[in-house]
């Protein structure tokens, strides 16, 4: 009841028409800058902190998580309608939603991944008010074994799921994984595979690595085929909106994403590239159209848009009750609190209970002005597949670069952004998944990070994997996974020998 009464009055705050300004404007400017690739919500968050250092604390809180929310939904569209997504979160959406969209049915995959976002929001928004407490200890419970072992959960699903062959996938996830390694040690300090150059001393960027595999990468691939092998993009075919059997499909992978994406997101280390590509593997699994994976199937959408924008709210639970921020956007969100004397914890929501109710309330505010926003956009957003292609591809390539040389303005970022879309060209030629290479980029150092502190508090002795009950039944759910497509295939050749 104190939850509820709490929330009621975080809506009188919400509902004032300064904050709900700033509740549009974030929503507005999150979509339009997750829509340009390499351009995420972390970076528009960063560059508006200086901007509102004056103004109001609770405005410009509500501000940013707009720009969260809208910078996760708008990372869906040009991975949708180009296969260039705008932030890493929106990797497995592109998958089949880029399918969809040569298919011509670009319309019915936005349109899922608008509504599929709005009611994931909706739910992981509610959960985020009524659950906090009981996830944060939850949360408090892993211990580094445990992360460790969710990682490997997710390396080998990813690894499984994308390809014909989970030994291309894993071949895919270890180049991601030794990009990873690239930079300075965080335990000895050393540099590791740097090869003399300062810009390698950070590592190597997710948003210039996502961008060169799938947005340059798909350039690349486009123009060798055009002449050869040329491949028709159908703009519009049939309804923009979703049928009666697209909202049948799509309903259940919107709530198993919703599922994945809020707990997932709520746990340090968690953020949303786990739960999407969890999302996206279940939803293979489970389809009673299996065919239609890796040609565009609805599913691979939903599921995954639920899981992304149910992370975004899931990371806040932690933000706000911790002061631990699991995702990029959380860490300057932390910033921003920082910025005007406030430390999240919970003492937060005993001192400045208008600005936390405040801020979580504006959170279905928000849902609701994202959907009312996209929905009718979706028709202005599929006309981008009418424009020629040259033009198309061309454009992509110039946002694809502008949007590198914004995060990281260097002459060796850029080199880096053209490498990886060659390498992204020959992983297409060759039938490569590119998605395992991001996720290995994206998990390894965190997987290592996780070991190594497994590993100290243990004096060394891996067995501490298995003595704990979470970390030992992920690590035989991921044995399983890893063993089972082997078995299968040689099952598969053997009956066939038979015959």
């Amino acid at each position: 009841m104190d939850t509820l009464l709490s929330l009621l009055h975080g809506f009188t705050v919400a509902f004032e028409p300064a904050k709900l300004l700033f509740c549009l404007i974030g929503v507005f400017l999150g979509t339009a800058v997750g829509v340009l690739p390499g351009i995420g919500p972390a970076l528009t968050v960063a560059l508006l902190l200086p901007v509102t250092f004056k103004l109001d604390p609770g405005g410009s809180l509500i501000m940013f998580a707009g720009i969260y929310y809208g910078g996760m939904y708008g990372g869906s569209t040009t991975a949708i309608l180009l296969n260039a997504p705008g932030e890493s979160a929106s990797l497995a959406t592109a998958l089949e939603g880029s399918k969809m969209a040569k298919a011509g049915r670009g319309g019915p995959a936005l349109a899922t991944s608008a509504i599929g976002s709005f009611v994931a929001g909706l739910i992981a928004t509610i959960g985020l008010a009524f659950l906090a407490p009981w996830l944060v200890e939850v949360a408090v419970k892993f211990g580094p074994w445990d992360y460790f072992a969710l990682m490997i959960v997710a390396f080998v699903t990813v690894s499984a799921t994308f390809g014909d062959s989970p030994l291309r996938g894993l071949t895919s996830l270890f180049l991601g994984i030794a990009l990873g390694l690239i930079g300075i040690d965080k335990l000895t300090g050393q540099a590791r595979l740097t090869f003399g150059v300062p810009e390698l001393l950070n590592g190597v960027e997710v948003t210039t690595l996502a961008v060169g595999l799938f947005a340059v990468g798909e350039a690349f691939y486009v123009a060798s085929k055009r002449f050869r092998d040329p491949e028709e993009i159908i703009p519009i075919k049939g309804s923009l909106w979703m049928t009666k059997e697209d909202w049948k499909r799509s309903w259940a992978p919107w709530l198993r994403g919703t599922a994945f994406g809020f707990p997932i997101g709520a746990l340090p280390a968690g953020g949303a590239e786990v739960p999407t590509f969890l999302s996206y593997s279940t939803e293979k699994k489970l389809c009673k159209y299996p065919g239609e994976f890796g040609k565009g199937a609805i599913e691979g959408v939903a599921g995954p848009e639920a899981a992304n924008n149910a992370s975004a709210a899931g990371t806040l639970v932690p933000l706000l009750t911790l002061g631990l921020p699991t995702s990029a956007t959380a860490a300057i969100m932390l910033a921003g609190f920082q910025q005007y004397g406030l430390n999240p914890g919970p003492l937060l929501f005993a001192e400045k209970p208008d600005l936390v109710w405040g801020l979580i309330a504006s959170l279905f505010i928000a849902n609701v002005m994202l959907v009312i926003l996209n929905l009718p956009l979706v028709g202005l957003w599929v006309r981008l597949l009418a424009i020629p292609q040259p033009w198309l591809y061309a454009g992509i390539l110039v946002f694809a670069t502008m949007g590198t040389l914004a995060v990281n303005g260097s002459p060796v970022e850029l080199t880096m952004l053209f490498a990886f879309g060659f390498i992204g060209y020959l992983m297409r030629r060759y039938d490569y998944p590119v998605a395992p290479m991001v996720v290995g980029l994206i998990l390894g150092p965190m997987a290592e990070a996780q070991l190594r502190r497994a590993l100290q508090i243990s004096l060394g002795d891996p067995m501490i994997l298995l003595e704990n009950p979470i970390s030992a039944t992920l690590l035989g759910i991921a044995f399983i996974a890893l063993v089972a497509p082997f078995v299968m295939k040689g099952l598969n050749r053997f009956k066939a020998s038979e015959d």
